[in-house]
């Protein structure tokens, strides 16, 4: 399935607009993950106007009206997920899917009915929530899944599925493989507690920069998911690090090399040679002026 038109980024006034309701609804009480999605969206896609997100909302609300009424345990509501999204709808994805920026927009997720393991598992998140499904989101490492069931309950008690794999249902023994297969690693209790919003978001976003970091022709692309995360609560120091190196590599040598001094002063707290080093990329950019 083809784009109906090439993904072109907002205009200056409706990215601050976006970019604005993004930071309100990241602080809020409770983020919500389906607009937090959409708003990405939107900062990727021009066209995604208000009638679109609101379009996108409207949608995830009319699967959850398909599903049975409270089917019963976790593992049945994981087979009517499987049946309504994986089967009836065809969400899933393939390796292909790894290759391109609308696996990581949700609005285009729902239309494509493909996309990455992480927002196949926001549409499964959402659609399960509003039908009142006990659900929530597991950041394995390099594969992000559902649980349904308590979320602290006893492992007997709750279901894993797959929403890449159409939402085939997980033993352990697959988690384990998937871990496996992603790290190398063994699966550790604690890769199976729930994700917050905030976490499933950064995480897309993160993926993003990844997607935008192998393409130096969408350094724009990698320069507002960075500028995206940045806007959440709690996000990594090193971001604005990253942030002044992509506007070197664009050619904005003297702001990114103001923000290489600026993400120097806060090192130099805690590792003045580190900081030293950070102040010579600075140097180095200024340089380029010349």
């Amino acid at each position: 399935m083809r784009h109906p038109h090439p993904l072109q980024p907002p205009s200056p006034g409706r990215s601050a607009e976006v970019r604005r309701r993004f930071a309100e609804e990241a602080r809020s009480e409770r983020p919500d993950l389906a607009t937090l999605c959409l708003l990405v969206g939107a900062e990727a896609d021009g066209a995604l106007d208000e009638a679109g997100l609101d379009a996108a909302q409207v949608e995830l609300d009319r699967l959850a009206g398909e599903l049975p009424f409270r089917p019963g345990t976790p593992r049945a509501w994981a087979e009517a997920l499987r049946d309504l999204l994986g089967e009836r709808y065809g969400f899933h994805g393939v390796a292909a899917d790894y290759q391109r920026l609308e696996s990581s927009l949700l609005h285009e997720v729902l239309r494509r009915r493909r996309g990455l393991p992480i927002l196949l598992s926001v549409v499964w998140l959402e659609v399960a929530r509003r039908a009142g499904a006990p659900v929530y989101g597991v950041a394995l490492p390099g594969h992000f899944v559902v649980g349904l069931g308590a979320e602290h309950a006893a492992a007997g008690d709750r279901v894993l599925v797959d929403p890449f794999d159409g939402g085939r249902l997980l033993t352990g023994k697959d988690a384990e493989v998937l871990v496996a297969g992603a790290t190398g690693a063994e699966l550790r209790p604690s890769m199976l507690e729930p994700a917050a919003p905030l976490e499933v978001v950064s995480r897309v976003l993160n993926n993003i920069r990844a997607w935008a970091a192998g393409r130096p022709e969408q350094s724009a692309v990698g320069l507002w998911a960075i500028d995206l995360a940045l806007l959440l609560p709690a996000h990594a120091a090193r971001l604005r690090y990253e942030r002044a190196r992509l506007l070197v590599q664009r050619g904005e040598f003297l702001a990114g090399a103001g923000e290489l001094e600026a993400y120097a002063e806060v090192v130099s707290a805690v590792d003045e040679a580190v900081a030293e080093e950070v102040r010579g990329e600075a140097r180095a950019a200024r340089a380029m002026l010349n």
